[in-house]
C-alpha cells in the first residue's frame, strides 16, 4: 500500500458535502486515505503507480448494508423458487442445517467477489446459522483474504418451532451461549478505528426467531461495547401479523419498547413499516437497509423509501441473501431501487443520482460510519471505477452518471478498497476466481445432495 494517482477520469462523482461532479479530474491516494481530489492535482515524484482513467467514471465505493452470504450456495433451489418469505425459509432451513465451516468461508468469498466486481467496497453480512461447528470466524477469515471492508453481523436464533418460532429446534442456540459467543467475537475482531476493515455487529435474526429477552440483552451488550445493532423488521404482512399476535405491538412499537432504535441501529427491509414507524425512525436516526430485488422476489411489497427519506430516515441498499435475490450486483440493486420507487409513486419518486447516493453516502450513514461513502480528502480510499466506452452506454455519455443507473448495470473496471486495487481491469486480484467458483459449485452440490 503506497501512493496511487488516478488521472484524467471523465467524471468523478464525489457525493461529498457539495455533491461535486468533477470532469477531467484526478485523485491522489496516500496509503489508506484520499489525499486530494480535483482538476489541478499533479502526481508527486514519489508516487508508486499512475492509472490513466480516460474514458472512465469514478464513484465512492458502493456500500451493501444487508446480506446473507452463505445463501449463495442455495440460489434458485426449485422448491423455494415460488414461495413467500415464511414458506421460503421453511423450505431452506433443512438444507442450511448441513452447512459446514468450509462452506461458510467459501460462500462468503463468492458473495464478496460478486460484490467487488460490481463496485462494492464495504458490506455487512448477517450470519445467523451455525451448524456443524460453523462460526462467524469462518466468514471473517474469508473477508480478510479477499479484501472487502466488512461489517460482520453475529446473528442468532433462539426460538424454535416447539416454542412458536419459525426455525426447526435443532438450528437454534441457547441464549446465554449466543451472548457469550458474541462478546468473544467483539473482543477478538471489532476495530472501531477510522478506516477499520472489520467491525462486529450484534444481530439477532428477527422478532419471530428470538425472544424479547435476547433482544433486550443484545441491545445492552452492543451498547456496553460500542457496536451497532441489526435485525430484520416488518419485512412482509406475515411479519406484521406475527408481531401483533405474539406481542400485541406493531414491529416498530416492538423495536421501540426493546431499545432497538437510534443511530447505532439499522433494520433490514421495513417494507411494511407504518406511519408511526417511519416517524419514529426519522426522529431517532434509526437506519433501514432497502433490499428491492429480494422484496420483489419474495413478493413482500414495495418499501416506502420516498416517505422514509423525507422523514429523515437513513436509508442504504442491501442485496440481501443470494437465495432471496439470487444475485449480488449492488449497482444493479441501485437501479432496481430507482425503478421500484417509480412504480410506487411515479417517475419523480427517485432520480438516478438519488439512487447512487443511497448506495454510497446512505449506506455509510446506515452503518454509522463517517469515513466512507464519499470522495473527499481524508476519507477512506474506497472507489468504484466504471468504463464508459461500452455498448450499454452508447448514446448516453452526455450524462454518464445517470447512465450508470438508467443503462446498466455493468461490472467495475477497478475497485479500490482501503487504497488497494482489488479489481483491476475487470479482474479480481486477491483470489483466483475460477478456482473459487469451482470449489463453491462443488460445495453447493454437496449441500443440496444432503
Amino acid at each position: 500500500m503506497g501512493r496511487l494517482y488516478l488521472k484524467n477520469a471523465d467524471l468523478i462523482a464525489t457525493f461529498d458535502e457539495g455533491r461535486r461532479e468533477i470532469r477531467g479530474g484526478s485523485i491522489l491516494i496516500d496509503g489508506r486515505a484520499i489525499q486530494a481530489v480535483g482538476t489541478d492535482i499533479a502526481p508527486p515524484s514519489d508516487v508508486d503507480e499512475v492509472i490513466d482513467l480516460s474514458g472512465h467514471i469514478i464513484l465512492p465505493g458502493l456500500i451493501n448494508t444487508h446480506h446473507h452470504m452463505c445463501q449463495s450456495l442455495t440460489r434458485a433451489v426449485p422448491a423455494a423458487q415460488d414461495a413467500s418469505l415464511f414458506g421460503w425459509l421453511k423450505t431452506l432451513y433443512p438444507i442450511w442445517s448441513r452447512l459446514t465451516p468450509e462452506m461458510i468461508k467459501v460462500s462468503t468469498q463468492t458473495a464478496m467477489a460478486e460484490l467487488l466486481l460490481s463496485g462494492c467496497t464495504t458490506s455487512s453480512d448477517h450470519l445467523y446459522l451455525y451448524p456443524n461447528g460453523s462460526r462467524l470466524d469462518d466468514a471473517s477469515e474469508g473477508a480478510s483474504e479477499i479484501g472487502l471492508r466488512f461489517h460482520a453481523a453475529r446473528g442468532s436464533m433462539s426460538i424454535g418451532e416447539s416454542q412458536g418460532g419459525l426455525p426447526p429446534d435443532h438450528l437454534v442456540e441457547r441464549e446465554p451461549d449466543i451472548l457469550t459467543e458474541t462478546e468473544r467475537l467483539i473482543a477478538r475482531y471489532h476495530d472501531s478505528e477510522p478506516f477499520s476493515m472489520l467491525r462486529l455487529v450484534v444481530a439477532p435474526c428477527s422478532p419471530f426467531t428470538v425472544s424479547e429477552g435476547l433482544m433486550r440483552d443484545s441491545a445492552a451488550l452492543a451498547r456496553q461495547n460500542g457496536v451497532s445493532l441489526h435485525t430484520h423488521l416488518a419485512e412482509n404482512r406475515d411479519d406484521v401479523r406475527y408481531s401483533l399476535a405474539r406481542y400485541g405491538k406493531t414491529p416498530a412499537q416492538y423495536a421501540e419498547d426493546l431499545g432497538w432504535v437510534g443511530p447505532d441501529v439499522w433494520h433490514a427491509h421495513c417494507v411494511q413499516l407504518d406511519a408511526h414507524g417511519i416517524s419514529l425512525f426519522g426522529r431517532t436516526g434509526t437506519g433501514v437497509a432497502h433490499c428491492p430485488c429480494s422484496n420483489m422476489r419474495l413478493a413482500s411489497g414495495i418499501a416506502p423509501i420516498r416517505r422514509m427519506r423525507r422523514a429523515g430516515v437513513p436509508v442504504g441498499l442491501g442485496v440481501d441473501g443470494s437465495a432471496s435475490n439470487d444475485g449480488g450486483h449492488l449497482l444493479g440493486e441501485a437501479r432496481q431501487a430507482m425503478l421500484l420507487a417509480r412504480v410506487r409513486q411515479g417517475p419523480a419518486a427517485m432520480t438516478a443520482r438519488e439512487a447512487l447516493e443511497i448506495a454510497t453516502r446512505g449506506g455509510a450513514q446506515v452503518l454509522n460510519r463517517d469515513d466512507i461513502g464519499q470522495i473527499a480528502a481524508g476519507k477512506a480510499a474506497d472507489l468504484a471505477v466504471f468504463k464508459l466506452d461500452q455498448l450499454v452506454f452508447a448514446g448516453a455519455l452526455h450524462d454518464p452518471l445517470a447512465a450508470l443507473i438508467f443503462c446498466g448495470p455493468v461490472q467495475a473496471a477497478y475497485t479500490i478498497v482501503n487504497g488497494t486495487v482489488v479489481v483491476r481491469e475487470g479482474q479480481l486480484t486477491t483470489l483466483d476466481l475460477p478456482v473459487l467458483v469451482a470449489k463453491h459449485n462443488r460445495l453447493a452440490g454437496e449441500l443440496l445432495a444432503g
